[in-house]
């Protein structure tokens, strides 16, 4: 495999480990600021970053404003130290992102039809499919140093197990698309890779907590607290859409009632239009409906974005039953900013006024004052972006 650990060597090589995971938290660095955060001394630091350079590992980025006196030079990461690849796996799509050394977005590959289904020989194609992109899009499959996969649902990023895509207690996910990819994987929820996309992204040098709502075919949720992913005790937190919010009866695909996904999802969107459907209400779908052809979340999606009315209703009810949640979050949070993300998020226009109107009418005022409410600027690439950068990051931070 293609790792990091194996290119640093020498006499110094925990020092430059240390190095390249700083900069990979915080950017640039002055000689006198790495000296202080490896508590060595200066000429030592120099020596250090002198020889990364000729390695190739950092470069200088620029000079430090100061007011007065001689400004010292900043030493970053290397753009072209080599690449990380992030792939978001969903329902019957992947999108795939690459980020260079030093985490600026090089390429995004959208929709490439795939659905992953729990056998070795669909990981197997994943991967093959994933090279053969990024192969076609230009990208030199060796200067990849990492690849960071996001799977819906309850992801153990630690041990490397999906259970939605579950091979067996022996074989984790990640070690199987190791093998394919031939090189480290890191495995993520695709709500927590979405939420670190949209921080490290677009909403980059932000302070203090971001909740990150997913609201495509199922509701999740990533939750970014004081600059990092917030994992819980078993590293399955941010399950939002089954929290048991509704007396609706409807039973969740988790197999509980009353989940608040059965409200507030694609899913929940999906039936509430079938059953007005069913009961004779008109819409653009009423002539696909009665012919039995399918109706699925892309051409209600569609459908929206054609003004039909049926569809903006029931999208208008979803928000602001998720509203409701997002009052209940803030209470207990107190977030500087919540983000809506996922598919649901392109019905903005009908979704957030309702979202909004919830919002005001549950949550504490002296709470929610200060808290901003997004509709997220990555859109459907969060997830890809996130899971690059996400790759890049826990890989540079291990080796310190």
């Amino acid at each position: 495999m293609n790792t990091l650990t194996g290119t640093i060597h020498g006499r110094y090589a925990s020092e430059k480990k240390a190095i390249l995971s700083l900069c990979a938290n915080h950017d640039c660095y002055s000689i006198n600021d790495l000296a202080h955060e490896l508590e060595t001394s200066i000429p030592k630091i120099t020596r250090i970053v002198t020889e990364m350079i000729q390695e190739g590992f950092l470069v200088e980025t620029g000079k430090l404003e100061l007011a007065t006196g001689r400004r010292p030079s900043l030493y970053g990461l290397n753009p072209d130290a080599g690449n990380f690849a992030g792939v978001d796996v969903n329902r019957d799509s992947i999108i795939i992102a690459v980020s260079n050394f030093s985490g600026s977005i090089t390429c995004v590959i959208e929709d490439v039809p795939f659905t992953l289904q729990p056998t070795e020989d669909s990981v197997a194609s994943l991967c093959t499919l994933v090279k053969g992109e990024l192969k076609k899009a230009g990208v030199d499959l060796k200067s990849i140093r990492a690849y960071g996969v996001n799977l819906t649902g309850r992801v153990n990023h630690r041990t490397g197990y999906s259970y939605s895509y579950f091979l067996g207690e022996e074989k984790p996910i990640s070690q199987l698309l190791e093998k394919g990819f031939g090189q480290r994987v890191v495995v993520e929820n695709d709500s927590r890779a979405m939420a670190y996309g949209e921080y490290m992204g677009s909403l980059k040098g932000a302070e203090g907590n971001i909740l990150f709502l997913n609201v495509g075919w199922g509701l999740g949720m990533g939750m970014v607290m004081d600059g990092k992913l917030h994992y819980g005790k078993s590293g399955f937190s941010g399950e939002i859409g089954h929290f048991p919010l509704l007396d609706n009866d409807c039973v969740c695909q988790c197999g509980k009632v009353g989940c608040l996904e059965t409200g507030a999802s694609g899913l929940a969107l999906h039936r509430l239009i079938l059953e007005k459907l069913q009961q004779g209400r008109s819409s653009l779908l009423s002539k696909a409906y009665a012919a039995e052809e399918p109706i699925t979340l892309e051409s209600i999606l569609d459908a929206i974005a054609r003004e039909d009315v049926l569809c903006i209703e029931c999208v208008e009810q979803v928000g602001y039953t998720l509203g409701r949640a997002v009052a209940g979050l803030i209470n207990i949070f107190n977030p500087d900013i919540v983000v809506i993300g996922g598919r649901l998020s392109t019905t903005e226009r009908y979704l957030m006024p309702s979202l909004r109107s919830a919002v005001n009418k549950f949550s504490l005022n002296l709470v929610s004052n200060d808290t901003a409410i997004k509709v997220s600027r990555l859109g459907k690439r969060a997830g890809a972006i996130g899971a690059s950068f996400l790759s890049k990051n826990r890989i540079l931070n291990e080796l310190s």
